[in-house]
């Protein structure tokens, strides 16, 4: 029934009789929580938590999936149990974003979720924090952090939050021409290198190849490495001449 309410166009209303009726407090106890809990007005003038999340709610197109609308309401479900004023007097929430995972997880485990539902609703909520660092990512680790598989909603996810806070869509309008620039051919292209090659040309297999394998797709990922026999010449370079052991 709460799946219901929450896909519904009318998931606001749901919201509102779910608070009313006290049966949010009796459900979603950590949902009720969020009252009171102040935010820092410079980032959130729009009140405090359980008003933000209210808010994106009713932000959400009409048709979401179960992991996005159930992000939106647990990605700051730790506010309350982090919420502290540090010296200069702002309000902090520090690691919300991590603790406010595993509290999704034991809550949508409680509500009986499919693991699937779990893992992409709690993958979304340790993420969401991270889109305000997306600009100043390298290229590779940006790359790789938009060829997740929850990334897309995620994105909708930040738009919503930003929406119904600061207004400030900077990042998000990056990440929309990033999305652009990177679609006429595969984020994650197929390795230049594989294990095989590795041990063609002499290495052990081990612990090493994970590193080296990586380092490949970094430098890939970033242009630095375009073909096969490049790739290779870099690894012969870097691993097979003295430089590292």
């Amino acid at each position: 029934e709460l799946v219901r309410i929450f896909l519904s166009p009318n998931r606001v209303r749901g919201w509102d009789l779910l608070d009313a009726s006290g049966l949010m407090r009796a459900i979603v106890p950590e949902l009720e929580a969020m009252k009171g809990v102040l935010q820092p007005e410079q980032f959130h003038p729009e009140g405090d938590v359980f008003v933000h999340t209210r808010l994106m709610l009713q932000l959400l197109p009409g048709e979401v999936s179960v992991p996005l609308v159930f992000a939106v309401l647990f990605h700051d479900v730790a506010k309350p149990v982090t919420a502290m004023v540090d010296k200069t007097g702002r309000i902090r929430f520090n690691e919300h974003d991590r603790i406010g995972a595993e509290m999704t997880e034991a809550i949508m485990r409680r509500l009986r979720f499919s693991g699937a539902e779990i893992e992409a609703t709690v993958e979304m909520v340790r993420q969401h924090m991270v889109f305000k660092d997306a600009p100043n990512m390298r290229v590779a680790k940006l790359k790789r952090f938009m060829a997740r598989p929850t990334f897309d909603e995620e994105l909708e996810l930040h738009r919503v939050d930003c929406e119904s806070s600061h207004r400030m869509l900077d990042n998000y309008e990056f990440l929309l021409r990033k999305r652009e620039e990177f679609a006429n051919e595969p984020i994650i292209p197929p390795p230049l290198v594989r294990g095989d090659d590795l041990i063609a040309l002499g290495l052990k297999p081990g612990p090493k190849f994970g590193e080296i394998l990586e380092a490949v797709e970094t430098r890939q990922l970033e242009g630095a490495l375009r073909t096969k026999e490049e790739a290779l010449d870099w690894v012969k370079r870097e691993y097979l001449s003295g430089k590292k052991e």
